[in-house]
């Protein structure tokens, strides 16, 4: 089984959404699907097969959190000594040099990427060729976009 790194918060948010899909959603879809069944003939019953649509849903994602956590390789760079080298967890400030426009970033784990809250995979292009690279350096990183040039501003801990 392979160890997937990912950072605190993300770890606390997976807890969060088990706890949820497990303590709220599940017993309101065990009672959706009671109330369907009182309705009746079970084959014609719309609200029947929505009910348990939803619950295989639900119980394929606890399951896929389980495994993530059981898989999770937390790492908490706050506690790392910082020497500016970009890292999993560390958050990095970058100049974007072709437009001018400043960026930053943190480097997590594939469960957490959410590129609208600034939360890059380490495995996509832009993670890649950040992780391993230090505070002032200028980098080039292939993108899907095309080729990009950065600075590296500061890279932080945090």
């Amino acid at each position: 089984m392979e160890k997937e790194p990912i950072t605190i918060q993300g770890l606390e948010k997976l807890k969060e959404e088990l706890i949820y899909l497990k303590e709220k959603k599940r017993p309101e879809i065990v009672a959706a699907i009671a109330e369907a069944r009182s309705h009746g003939d079970l084959k014609e019953n719309a609200e029947y097969h929505a009910a348990k649509e939803e619950q295989s849903h639900n119980e394929g994602r606890i399951t896929e959190i389980n495994d993530i956590i059981a898989r999770a390789n937390v790492i908490d760079v706050t506690k790392i000594n910082n020497d500016g080298k970009v890292i999993f967890g560390a958050t990095v400030f970058l100049e974007n040099l072709d437009t001018g426009e400043k960026i930053n970033y943190k480097i997590v784990g594939k469960d957490e990427a959410d590129l609208k809250k600034k939360l890059i995979y380490f495995q996509s292009p832009i993670g890649k060729g950040l992780i391993g690279k230090n505070k002032k350096d200028l980098v080039e990183i292939d993108t899907p976009a095309g080729l990009k040039n950065f600075e590296i501003i500061d890279v932080q801990y945090i």
